[in-house]
């Protein structure tokens, strides 16, 4: 980049919301720079080959729900690529008195299981019937779960489901933000049991597939195929060993002010898309009013420890043909769940051979995650031991930290995003998103990332 260089649209973060963001645009014909501060395009999403092993980094898929991943990947034109999980990853397993138990996939199944009581069962049944909340008071998760299917729902469902997407707690989650389809449910039917049956053709409507009919799919080189794929398409506007420091008006849009080992850099934009962490902002001057720092800085980012384990033969005492095991707070384990990667995509251990991911720490447990190496191993070793008889070492063993993992979407969420809309809407021209504003999937942030990249063009006026 020359010292002062001018383009349309500045994108700052070439993870997978900036990148997504940079191809809509230039699909308009709209000319992009991306800037990044690490040497590569792709953000948390990685995939790394060790031996005859696959392990992702971060993200393991992504769910085809709506038009916008179908759009993506008709563009990159990377299908020949794709796999599509194993029809048994629809097996999913909760950990209750020692022991997997399968998650209920039907109503049959749901009044057969030993995973809930008959009290938390005949509980259920009750849900149509508990009046809808306060619409403008702020609940936790764990209150309006309670409040509407009981304690032991929030214990052995909820609480495990939240570990698994958020790596958090339900005391703490906001249900408004972090699971705003719940909140809908509640306030538009009155119940959700209700609101998930009349809900159906609504969202056959919209274009997106129901809950049961997701498809979950990654690649045969792994989650890094897409955003490799996208970074190819955008070579040409993407510079990377970037840091933003600084972001002012300008006489025609923004000013970006940059460094990189080449020495500092500005660049001029009509407009300046932010999509770095919410935790990253402390290291950036924004010359704007209302400042947002201290409102980002509520928003946490706790750590969470990924580990992988490679056998080149199957060591497991119980059926691995499944998606893998989450486990509740309750049964107090040192681990937050274990994903059998091999079980749902092929092509992710050596013929007969088990990939395994585990992961320890997150909102529940956040020292956990920052054990010694020998630490975490271990502790992995000690509870797939115990709960998939697992009695060897593994043949290759993978730990990756993230000592600042994923968003957490806590009370007072929505008010922080508030203070962004308030600055979004003074200064035109201005967005600042990621992976802590309307959700932390991948499939969450590509549509975000479609939704951004149109408002951005309708303030350009194209």
């Amino acid at each position: 980049m020359s010292p002062s260089a001018r383009i349309e649209v500045g994108i700052v973060g070439a993870g997978i919301t900036g990148l997504c963001i940079a191809h809509f645009l230039e699909r308009r014909g709209i000319g992009v720079r991306v800037l990044e501060m690490s040497d590569r395009p792709g953000g948390v999403i990685r995939s790394e080959r060790v031996n005859e092993f696959l392990f992702e980094h971060g993200p393991t898929s992504v769910l085809k729900t709506t038009p916008a991943i179908e759009t993506l990947l008709a563009d990159l034109a990377i299908s020949a690529s794709l796999e599509y999980a194993d029809p048994r990853a629809r097996r999913r397993y909760i950990v209750r008195g020692g022991r997997l138990r399968q998650l209920p996939l039907g109503l049959v199944s749901a009044v057969k299981t030993d995973l809930f009581s008959l009290r938390a069962k005949l509980r259920v049944l009750k849900e149509p019937f508990v009046r809808p909340g306060d619409p403008d008071a702020e609940e936790s998760l764990a209150v309006f779960v309670k409040r509407r299917l009981g304690q032991e729902m929030l214990d052995y469902a909820i609480d495990p489901f939240v570990a698994g997407v958020y790596a958090g707690v339900p005391e703490d989650l906001s249900v408004r933000a972090a699971f705003p389809t719940l909140y809908e449910l509640e306030q538009r039917f009155g119940s959700l049991i209700k609101g998930a049956i009349m809900g159906k053709r609504e969202r056959s409507k919209r274009g997106a597939d129901s809950e049961t009919r997701k498809g979950m799919l990654s690649f045969k080189g792994g989650m890094q195929t897409l955003v490799d794929a996208l970074g190819t398409r955008l070579a040409d506007s993407i510079e990377t060993g970037t840091r933003l420091k600084a972001v002012h008006r300008s006489d025609s849009g923004f000013l970006l002010h940059l460094q990189s080992a080449a020495g500092a850099a500005r660049l001029r934009c009509r407009a300046a898309v932010l999509t770095i962490p919410a935790c990253a902002y402390d290291d950036v001057h924004l010359d704007f009013e209302p400042p947002i720092h201290d409102a980002l800085k509520r928003i946490t980012y706790p750590p969470v420890s990924v580990v992988f384990f490679g056998y080149n033969a199957n060591p497991a005492a119980v059926d691995l043909r499944g998606f893998g095991f989450l486990v509740p707070a309750r049964e107090a384990r040192g681990i937050l769940g274990t994903l059998w990667n091999s079980s749902v995509f092929p092509g992710r251990a050596p013929a007969n051979g088990v990939a395994l991911t585990t992961y320890i720490g997150g909102g529940r447990s956040p020292a956990a995650a920052t054990a010694s190496y020998d630490e975490l191993v271990a502790v992995v070793q000690e509870e797939l031991r115990d709960l998939l008889g697992i009695e060897r070492p593994a043949d290759v063993t993978v730990v990756k930290r993230w000592p600042k993992a994923i968003p957490q979407y806590n009370l007072g969420h929505n008010r922080i995003i508030e203070s962004i809309e308030q600055l979004e809407s003074r200064v035109p021209g201005l967005f600042v998103t990621g992976n802590f504003r309307g959700g932390v999937s991948v499939v969450d942030c590509v549509d975000n990332a479609r939704e951004v990249s149109e408002q951005v063009a309708r303030a350009l006026g194209q």
